[in-house]
C-alpha cells in the first residue's frame, strides 16, 4: 500500500533504531509510523476490547491508530514523531500500563 518515492530513497542518510528489541533502520526525517511500515510492521498496537491488530491509516493525526510505545512511554502517536537515532519503539498490546 505505501512505497517510498524512488528520488526519495538515496537521498536522506539512514538513522538506526529498534523496533520490539530488533534493529531497524529508517530515513532520516520519517514519522514513526513511516519507518514502521518500512521495516514491514503494518500493525503497532491492538485494541484492549476485541484485541484487534491496528495500524497507521491517516497518516496526521486523525486516527489514533498508530500508537506505539517511544522510549518507554506509552500511547504516543507514530505518525506524529519523527524517528530518531536510537530511539526504542514498542507496538502496544491491550491497554496501556499505568506507568507508561
Amino acid at each position: 500500500m505505501f512505497r517510498r518515492l524512488p528520488e526519495i530513497e538515496t537521498a536522506s542518510p539512514t538513522v538506526s533504531f529498534t523496533i520490539d528489541g530488533r534493529p531497524a533502520s529508517a530515513r532520516a526525517g520519517d514519522s514513526v509510523a513511516a519507518a514502521l511500515l518500512a521495516n514491514g510492521v503494518t500493525a503497532c498496537r491492538n485494541t484492549p476490547v476485541s484485541g484487534a491488530a491496528r495500524g497507521p491509516y491517516c497518516m496526521m493525526g486523525v486516527c489514533f491508530d498508530c500508537l506505539v510505545t517511544i522510549d518507554g512511554t506509552g500511547n504516543r502517536q507514530g505518525c506524529q514523531i519523527r524517528v530518531a537515532a536510537g530511539m526504542a519503539v514498542e507496538t502496544q498490546n491491550g491497554k496501556r500500563e499505568v506507568e507508561r
